[in-house]
């Protein structure tokens, strides 16, 4: 056997197959150039270019062909580069290597909190609207039956103020409930979850009879948040039945059909107050979260003035 001849067979193999990588990105390229020399008219003597020229008068020349974009590299690229480029990332950063399972275990379930919280918001918000219009007949049927003609806010301005605020309101305070539900200590977390669900469930319910009462937003959470016992108490019923399923849909067709009778039950209903001298202020961090943004959007000047008075003064 030929050593010699086998080393030098193995290494013109090897750069025929590298040479073949170069090869490909100048091959269209040589292909156009040869397809230009084929079409183009051939040199002659002077004789033949008489002739050529006079039988150019008689028949068109024919038209050459634009240059192809080059594709030999391009379907090179799409098909090998790309998927090896594809697996080499998904090696280091899949989802079964160290830097993937690195990430992904912080990354995985921030995001899966993230949007089980938002697409939540939007659900929340339509439900506001349509517990509005399907509801507050039942809830005015409710009061006159147990306290006679309702008595609503005189100002416009203040019944679309205080409407609004409290649809800000209750959207925050339901982003903070499933905040408090994240806690790493499961249990703390849960109980803290069922806490904010009773105070608004509650606050749903009883917000129809104040409404009719003409009592301010400010009223009715300073109410629930020092007479909180009788209102956790109160929405713990509605808080149980509602996280029976993991089901958002199963959930929200259990609230649907409680909610009616809960209505009913806050008009109906005679608070015990001025059992506890400690309020539960789990409103006030949205509370302030929303003077903050009010008062900004509102007026985002008044800063600016006052900074401005106190250094001429």
């Amino acid at each position: 056997m030929d050593l010699k001849g086998c080393a030098l067979a193995f290494v013109h193999g090897m750069w025929d197959s590298v040479k073949g990588g170069v090869t490909m990105w100048y091959i269209d390229k040589e292909l156009n150039s040869r397809q230009i020399q084929r079409l183009s008219p051939p040199r002659t003597n002077s004789l033949r270019g008489k002739q050529t020229d006079n039988s150019r008068e008689t028949t068109p020349m024919r038209p050459l062909k634009e240059h192809e974009e080059s594709k030999a590299g391009k379907r090179i690229l799409h098909m090998g580069f790309l998927p090896g480029l594809g697996f080499i990332l998904s090696s280091i950063f899949g989802e079964n290597s160290f830097v993937g399972s690195f990430v992904w275990s912080w990354m995985k379930p921030l995001l899966t909190y993230f949007f089980q919280t938002l697409w939540v918001i939007p659900l929340f918000l339509l439900s506001k609207v349509v517990n509005s219009l399907w509801f507050q007949d039942i809830a005015n049927s409710a009061y006159k039956y147990s306290r006679g003609r309702p008595q609503f806010i005189q100002s416009i301005s203040i019944l679309l103020a205080d409407c609004i605020l409290s649809i800000i309101l209750q959207t925050l305070f339901l982003i903070q409930t499933f905040a408090v539900s994240y806690i790493p200590i499961h249990m703390l977390g849960q109980f803290l979850y069922t806490i904010h669900m009773c105070m608004l469930y509650s606050l749903y319910a009883f917000e129809y009879k104040w409404f009719n009462m003409a009592w301010e937003l400010h009223k009715r959470l300073t109410y629930i948040e020092t007479n909180w016992p009788y209102f956790i108490g109160f929405g713990l019923p509605l808080a149980i039945v509602t996280n029976l399923s993991d089901s958002w849909i199963f959930s929200g067709a259990i609230f649907a059909i409680f909610f009616p009778l809960f209505i009913i039950s806050a008009n109906q209903a005679n608070p015990i107050t001025g059992v506890c001298d400690y309020p539960l202020h789990l409103f006030s961090p949205v509370i302030a979260l929303s003077n903050l943004v009010f008062v900004r959007s509102v007026n985002p000047n008044q800063n600016v003035t006052r900074a401005r008075s106190a250094s001429r003064r």
